[in-house]
C-alpha cells in the first residue's frame, strides 16, 4: 500500500476505508474484515456513526500487528470541549478496543472546536494518538484554526470527488503544509457518477472503472481517499488503482468536471449549522 507523510512525520495510507452510514453493524464488522483480508490498512470511523464498536470487532479478530494499521475516529459536535472531549476520546478507544489510535479529528467545525484542541494536544503529547485534525473545516474556518493553535493540524477531512474539485481548500493545504483527505471520493453516486461518460472514457483505456479512475485521479493529485463499500466485490475493484497511471492530459480533462459546489451541505449554511448542533449522539 502507498503512503504518505503527514507534516508531523506519520505515515498514512492513501487509500482507506470510510464506515459513514455503516449502520448494520454485522454488516460493518463484515466490511471491516473484507477489506483487511484485500490488504487495506486504514480504517476511517467516527462517534456519530454509532459502528466503532464493530470496527473494533473486526480489528480484535483480524490477527494484524497493530503496528500495521492505522485507525480514525472523530470528536461529535456536543462533546467538541475542553471538558468533555478526552472522555469522548476514552469512550471511543473502548468501543474499539484500543490502546491508541493513529489520528482522532474534530468531526464539525462547530461548537469549542478551540477548547476541544486544547484536550487533544495532550493527548498527543501524552502519546494517545499519533496525529491530530480536523473534518469539515470550511476555507476561512481552516486558515483561522490553522494560524491560531499551537500543534498544527495534520488533515483536514473534506467532501471532494471530480464534480467538487475544493480548489481553494487544496490551495490552503498546500500554502500551510497540512494534508486533504477526501471523504466522498465517489460522490456518493450522485449526478450518474459511475456512468459518467468522461470517466468511462479514460476507464477504457486501462480496463477500469469510472470508480478507479476517479479513485486515481484523486491520488495522483495527492489526495487520500476513503471509499466506503460493503460489497466485497467494490471493496476489491477500489484497491486495484496502484497498477496505472493517469497521463497529465486525463487528469486535465477530469479536472474540468468541476462544478465548484457541494452535493451534499454547505458547512457556511446557517441551517446546516443548526441541523448539525441538534445531532445529538448517545
Amino acid at each position: 500500500m502507498e503512503k504518505l507523510t503527514l507534516n508531523n512525520g506519520v505515515e498514512m495510507p492513501l487509500l482507506g476505508l470510510g464506515t459513514f452510514q455503516m449502520t448494520d453493524l454485522a454488516e460493518c464488522e463484515a466490511a471491516v474484515s473484507a477489506a483487511f483480508d484485500i490488504g487495506y490498512r486504514l480504517i476511517d470511523t467516527a462517534s456519530a456513526y454509532g459502528n466503532e464498536a464493530a470496527v473494533g470487532q473486526a480489528i480484535a479478530q483480524s490477527g494484524l500487528p497493530r503496528e500495521e494499521l492505522f485507525i480514525t475516529s472523530k470528536l461529535w459536535i456536543q462533546d467538541a470541549s475542553y471538558q468533555r472531549a478526552s472522555a469522548a476520546f476514552e469512550k471511543s478507544l473502548d468501543n474499539l478496543g484500543l490502546d491508541y489510535l493513529d489520528l482522532y479529528l474534530i468531526h464539525q467545525p462547530y461548537n469549542d472546536v478551540f477548547g476541544a484542541w486544547r484536550a487533544l494536544e495532550e493527548l498527543y503529547a501524552a502519546g494517545k494518538i499519533r496525529a491530530i485534525g480536523v473534518s469539515n473545516f470550511y476555507p476561512s474556518r481552516m486558515v483561522d484554526f490553522f494560524m491560531n493553535t499551537e500543534t498544527k493540524p495534520v488533515i483536514n477531512q473534506i467532501e471532494l470527488h471530480p464534480f467538487f474539485q475544493q480548489q481553494q481548500q487544496r490551495e490552503i493545504a498546500a500554502n500551510f503544509g497540512f494534508t486533504i483527505q477526501s471523504w466522498a471520493p465517489l460522490a456518493e453516486g450522485k449526478n450518474c457518477f459511475f456512468i459518467n461518460p468522461l470517466l468511462f472514457e479514460i476507464g477504457e483505456k486501462y480496463q477500469k472503472t469510472p470508480a478507479q479512475i476517479a479513485l486515481r485521479w484523486q491520488i495522483q493529485s495527492g489526495i487520500p481517499v476513503i471509499p466506503k463499500s460493503v460489497k466485497r466485490a467494490h471493496l476489491q475493484e477500489n484497491f486495484e488503482i496502484f497498477d496505472f497511471q493517469l497521463t497529465k492530459a486525463e487528469l486535465m480533462k477530469i479536472n474540468q468536471l468541476n462544478q465548484k459546489h457541494s452535493l451534499f451541505n454547505e458547512k457556511t449554511n446557517p441551517q446546516v449549522a443548526r441541523n448539525m448542533n441538534s445531532w445529538k449522539i448517545s
